[in-house]
């Protein structure tokens, strides 16, 4: 951990109104630094600028530390000799990693948006073993409104199949003739904006061979237990795809509200819980009849949700509130919320259900925390901006995709 976030959890802990101010205020400047140092992140509406104006409403409002709810002493378990350390770091000009995504066997699929076009697959070896550009034939597939011979995507975030044969790719948005209207990261579902594509890679070959039409600027993306849907959402027209598997057509549409991201599907393949960032509230529909059901207040700006594998307990990266909670499904109670660093955005929970690993955007680090307690065992620092993560259940490695321009490989 380094000296900047030892220094930010001792204030933390002490109870004197001055050391707490001191503490937020440290934030407010360190953050006002990287603003004028790294560049707009572009694929996310909660930027540096909110992030700060976050930060300095806390400050004027100072009592936010104080109450019952939000004060938490960080407790640290001391980690164990030659564990979770980085032991490499993958360069390079065609990386612009938002996403990164394990499939079996040792595959990670690596997600680079508008910047580069493409999908990048890299093996066990740290090797890159296919470049997929993003670029379809959408009349091909099916869509017989889309002549043009060639449309770009955007690959945002990826799931796979239980089997391991498909992997989906949701794409911000798409580029060619019949999309001039393209949907941005502060719409409204009034907006109207063109919808987009999620694409399917045959993962035996790593070639797209399917493309199925979505919502305005579909994000998330989540293959249920039972293999038969895919859910998807829709960040600009605030609702969640849901495609039936076997047609590779969407069935249903389902309004959540302001920028829906994160999604969590049960074991039984029969409730999926939505994270809608625009508001503190979870979305949990029955994949039965497609009704809605709602955890209210969780915490400012849900972004990731991570089932556990009996489905009981929930976490969510709480963006605006720089926590990440554990929430118990049956009740909705919360268990416990935690600090893990600035703007917790993704985490991946390893097979066993013992560790949560959250990377913090604006803190460049990485935690690993004790599923069970919520106790933070480690913390280490990885590069600029990690926004995306994954877990290798063999190798129990964690790879990281830094927005800026790397992956970084962690041994636990």
């Amino acid at each position: 951990m380094n000296k900047l976030n030892k220094f930010h959890l001792m204030l933390m802990q002490k109870s004197g109104k001055t050391l707490i101010i001191a503490s937020i205020s440290l934030v407010v400047l360190t953050l006002t630094a990287i603003r004028l140092a790294v560049a707009d992140s572009g694929s996310d509406i909660f930027k540096l600028g909110d992030r700060i104006d976050f930060l300095q409403q806390k400050l004027s409002n100072h009592n936010s530390l104080d109450n019952s709810e939000s004060q938490e002493t960080i407790a640290f378990l001391p980690p164990q000799p030659g564990q979770f350390e980085i032991i490499k770091t993958i360069k390079s000009d065609d990386l612009t990693p938002k996403s990164v995504v394990y499939a079996d066997p040792g595959m990670f699929f690596v997600q680079n948006m508008m910047y580069e076009h493409s999908i990048a697959v890299y093996n066990r070896q740290f090797e890159q073993v296919k470049k997929i550009a993003d670029h379809v034939n959408l009349y091909k597939f099916g869509h017989r409104d889309f002549t043009a011979e060639k449309y770009k995507g955007s690959p945002v975030e990826a799931a796979v199949s239980q089997d391991g044969k498909f992997a989906y790719i949701s794409n911000y948005r798409m580029y060619g003739p019949e999309f001039n209207n393209p949907g941005h990261d502060t719409c409204l579902p009034s907006d109207q904006f063109d919808p987009s594509f999620i694409y399917r890679i045959n993962t035996e070959n790593l070639t797209i061979d399917n493309a199925i039409k979505v919502g305005s600027v579909p994000k998330f993306i989540a293959v249920s237990p039972n293999g038969k849907y895919v859910l998807v959402t829709n960040w600009c027209s605030g609702d969640v795809s849901v495609i039936d598997t076997d047609i590779n057509q969407e069935i249903q549409r389902i309004f959540v509200g302001r920028f829906p991201r994160g999604i969590a599907i049960s074991p039984n393949s029969e409730t999926a819980y939505i994270a809608v960032m625009g508001t503190s509230d979870i979305a949990k529909i029955d994949l039965q009849d497609y009704s809605v059901n709602w955890m209210h207040n969780v915490g400012l700006y849900p972004r990731h949700l991570v089932l556990d594998s009996t489905g009981k307990y929930l976490y969510v990266t709480l963006n605006g509130d720089d926590h990440v909670a554990k929430i118990d499904t049956e009740t909705g109670e919360i268990i416990r919320k935690i600090f893990t660093g600035a703007a917790p955005r993704s985490m991946v929970l390893s097979d066993d259900d013992q560790f949560l690993y959250v990377v913090n955007y604006y803190s460049h680090t990485v935690s690993k925390v004790q599923a069970e307690d919520m106790e933070i065992i480690d913390t280490i620092t990885v590069g600029l901006n990690p926004i995306g993560i994954t877990y290798d259940p063999k190798t129990r490695q964690v790879w990281v995709a830094c927005y800026t321009g790397s992956l970084v490989v962690i041994q636990d």
